[in-house]
Parts: C-alpha cells; sequence; structure tokens
C-alpha cells in the first residue's frame, strides 16, 4: 500500500505544471529627511521598469505593492517595486507630504540601483490620488514616464469631505430634525465613530417604515453608495433592491468615513467641507440615483420637494477658510497632465465613489488620460492579472507615445486573460454619472 502510494505522489509531481520559479530579488530600505521609510524590492531579472508605489489611507508603514500577491505577480514578471510611508510625524490624510516623499524614494532608488528604463507610478485609493498627482508633477526633471491610478479617491479632500456631509446631512436632518449630532469638527475619530453610531441606528430603525426608507435613500444618494451588496446575487434594478444596496453599504460604511473625517481635518487644521449655500434638490436632480429616490418617495406617499426644500433651508455648515485653501493646496487635482495616465475603477466602490472618475475625466480630457472600469464589488477589489494589465498598457504609451488600442476594454481583459493567472478579471464598458458635489463656485 505505501508503495502504491509513494508511485501515485510521484506521477502527481509528474503530471502536475510546477510553480513558476520565484526570482531571486533584492531588497532595500532607508530613511527620508523627515523621517518617512522606503522599502524597494528589485528582482534580479529586472526588467527596467520600476513602480513607485503610494499606499492608501489608514497606516504610515511603507509598502511598495498593493497586495502580496500582486507584488509576486509583479516580481515574478520582472517589475521593481518601491514606496514609501509617508511623513511619519503627520496626519493618516497624509497628502501634505506623500508627492514629496515619493519623489525623494525614487531619488533614493535610482542613486542605489540605477537610472529605470521606465518609472510608472502606482497608487491605490489615497494613493491613487497621490499617483495622480504624481502625474501632474512629474515635468521637473522628467521623474516619470507614466501613471497606473485605481480606485483614486480623484476628488480629492474637499470633494470628499463634501459628498460625506451633504448624505449625513440629509440622514441626520430628516432622520432625526431635533437631535444634535456633531458632523464636522471632531475632536478625535471617538467623536466620528459616536456620531456613525448615531446615524446607522437611525438608517436601520427607518427601514421600517415606506417613509424610512425613502430618507434613507435620499441620503445614500448623496453619498454615492453602491447599488449592489454583498447579500445580493445580482445587481437590482428596482428601486427598492437598489435602496436595500446603499442601505447595507451605508451602515458598512460610516464607522469608517466619520472617524476618518478627524485625520482630515487635523491635515487641514479645521475643517474644510461645508453645506451654507447648497441647493439640494439641484444636488439631486444630477445625480445617477435620482429616479430611485424619486420611485421610493412615491411608493411612501411622501413629497420629496419638501423634505429638499428643507434640507437646503436648513444647511447651515460653515468651513474654516484656511482650511479649506488647506486642503485645496495639498489633496486636489488640477487635471493638467504631465504623463500619460490610466485610471482603474469598480464600478461599485463605497469609499472612492466611481462618479469620481466623471469628474476626473471633465479635468483631465485629452490624449494622456485613459480610463478603465472592473464589474466587482468593493473599494480596490481589485486582482493581480487587472494590476498587471493596465502597468502593460502605461508602459506601451511611455514607450510608443501612442496608446493604441491597449487602454480599451476588450484589449484590457485580454492581456490580463493571457497573463494567465486564474483570477478572473473582469474589465467592462461603463460611463459613470456625475458627482454631484463638488461646488467651488461657493468658495467666492
Amino acid at each position: 500500500m505505501k508503495r502504491l502510494s509513494a508511485l501515485i505522489t510521484a506521477l502527481l509531481l509528474v503530471l502536475l505544471p510546477a510553480a513558476p520559479a520565484r526570482a531571486a530579488t533584492a531588497a532595500y530600505s532607508g530613511t527620508l529627511a523627515d523621517g518617512a521609510t522606503w522599502i524597494a524590492d528589485v528582482p534580479a531579472s529586472w526588467n527596467g521598469t520600476l513602480l513607485l508605489f503610494s499606499h492608501g489611507f489608514g497606516s504610515l508603514t511603507a509598502a511598495d505593492a498593493p497586495d502580496p500577491a500582486t507584488k509576486q505577480a509583479l516580481l515574478d514578471r520582472g517589475y521593481a517595486l518601491a514606496g514609501s510611508s509617508y511623513d511619519p510625524h503627520g496626519s493618516l490624510w497624509a497628502l501634505a507630504s506623500a508627492a514629496r516623499d515619493q519623489f525623494a524614494t525614487l531619488d533614493a532608488v535610482v542613486a542605489l540601483i540605477g537610472r529605470p528604463r521606465l518609472t510608472i507610478a502606482l497608487g491605490v485609493s489615497m494613493g491613487g490620488l497621490i499617483s495622480t498627482q504624481e502625474a501632474e508633477r512629474a515635468g521637473h526633471h522628467h521623474r516619470l514616464d507614466a501613471a497606473v491610478s485605481t480606485c483614486g479617491l480623484l476628488g480629492g479632500g474637499v470633494d470628499l469631505n463634501n459628498y460625506q456631509l451633504d448624505g449625513e446631512y440629509a440622514l441626520s436632518r430628516l432622520l432625526a430634525p431635533t437631535a444634535t449630532i456633531p458632523l464636522v469638527g471632531y475632536a478625535s475619530p471617538a467623536d466620528g465613530a459616536a456620531a456613525a453610531g448615531q446615524l446607522s441606528s437611525l438608517a436601520t430603525a427607518a427601514q421600517a417604515t415606506a417613509a424610512g426608507r425613502a430618507r434613507v435613500a435620499l441620503g445614500t444618494a448623496l453619498l454615492n453608495m453602491p447599488t449592489w451588496s454583498a447579500s445580493q446575487a445580482t445587481p437590482p434594478v428596482s428601486a427598492e433592491g437598489i435602496a436595500q444596496a446603499q442601505y447595507e453599504w451605508l451602515v458598512a460604511t460610516l464607522p469608517f468615513v466619520m472617524p476618518s473625517r478627524y485625520f482630515i481635518e487635523l491635515s487641514a487644521g479645521g475643517n474644510a467641507s461645508w453645506n451654507a449655500g447648497v441647493n439640494y434638490a439641484a444636488l439631486l436632480s444630477h445625480s445617477p440615483y435620482r429616479t430611485t429616490v424619486e420611485a421610493l418617495y412615491r411608493s411612501a406617499g411622501l413629497s420629496l420637494h419638501a423634505d429638499l426644500t428643507d434640507l437646503t433651508r436648513h444647511a447651515s455648515v460653515q468651513a474654516d477658510r484656511s482650511a479649506v485653501a488647506s486642503l485645496t493646496r495639498t489633496s486636489t487635482l488640477t487635471g493638467n497632465l504631465d504623463v500619460p495616465t490610466l485610471t482603474m475603477h469598480t464600478l461599485y466602490d463605497q469609499l472612492a465613489p466611481v462618479e469620481y472618475e466623471n469628474r476626473y475625466a471633465q479635468q483631465a480630457s485629452g490624449p494622456l488620460l485613459r480610463q478603465s472600469f472592473v464589474a466587482r464589488r468593493g473599494h480596490c477589489a481589485f486582482v493581480p492579472s487587472e494590476f498587471i494589465a493596465a502597468i502593460q498598457a502605461a508602459e506601451h504609451r511611455a514607450v510608443t507615445g501612442r496608446w493604441d488600442a491597449t487602454a480599451t476594454t476588450q484589449a484590457l481583459q485580454k492581456a490580463a486573460l493571457a497573463l494567465s493567472l486564474n483570477d478572473a478579471p473582469a474589465f467592462v464598458n461603463f460611463h459613470p454619472g456625475p458627482f454631484v458635489s463638488h461646488r467651488w463656485a461657493w468658495l467666492s
């Protein structure tokens, strides 16, 4: 019996495909002048492309890839990786130092390994905002050749806080008009967590009535919540199904986004969001979720006009202008790209609304920008083949000066499948609706 077992094992070792050999990798690390740390990994079979990776919100630890699986897949294909922690003495919203620290990391790595054939910025979430900032600042000394920005907070810090304020205010005002629920000016993350608990409880209680569900739907529409939740087998098409999905995302997301506001306010030196003077009927009229809200209000026998008028009349949050100026300087985008940039976004993103892509396309329309979309739920929920296909498209543009067809949905999907990583890439054609909470006009 033992002999038979050994024979079967031997046969399996012959018949089953061997795992790809892991290339030898040299690891480097260092510290920058502001105390930021950096790391780099360079495979022995380096292909000449260096990826300058910008990590997302929530940590001030150096990282040089989105996740372990993607890191290994990139190293196996010869890519060198580098990335910094950002300034460890600042806020978790590290935009004041991030681009500077990333470029300083690039200088430190180049001094050790030599000049790359190509340097491509890669970022996720807050890091997607950072990598796009780098793409807008890359002209000086030709620091970058291209950028890939994924699940990026492309609206920047001001739009981020404002759209969240819009939705949270609507929930607070419509569900508990006499309650005092602080929405800005947090002294600690715990203040935001407490407020998130209050709003989540109100939204959950409101699910018991048609009127409550309609009002929650208005709040989740302004929050740009995704329309397909984990409890639903397929994307819903009915107003009720969409509202249910957005409610489920709401209660899962508020405990993260509301405490996170503290760190943005810390970075800005005050509250940089406002709704005084905002016309909520005008916001909803342009929202991709307007018809869902209207259908639920009709079913509930409520006046949507009356609720929107009430929201507009009582909107009174004022921004600290110096905080707005600070966050505008450190944490926004201009659309003036210096290098080719490919963005990638999931269709159902609870933390970086896919509508941000619509907003940035208006800012940066032109030959340098291409956008791609993945049919998946969740923030930054990409698989390694999708990252690599996007990077390959950016490489092609950097080398040839042309996108050709490499950044099309079909080409990206084909390239991802050709990698044979068996991770089910899901590039799809998609056009996001408008992002409705951008409001520079109120600054003047």
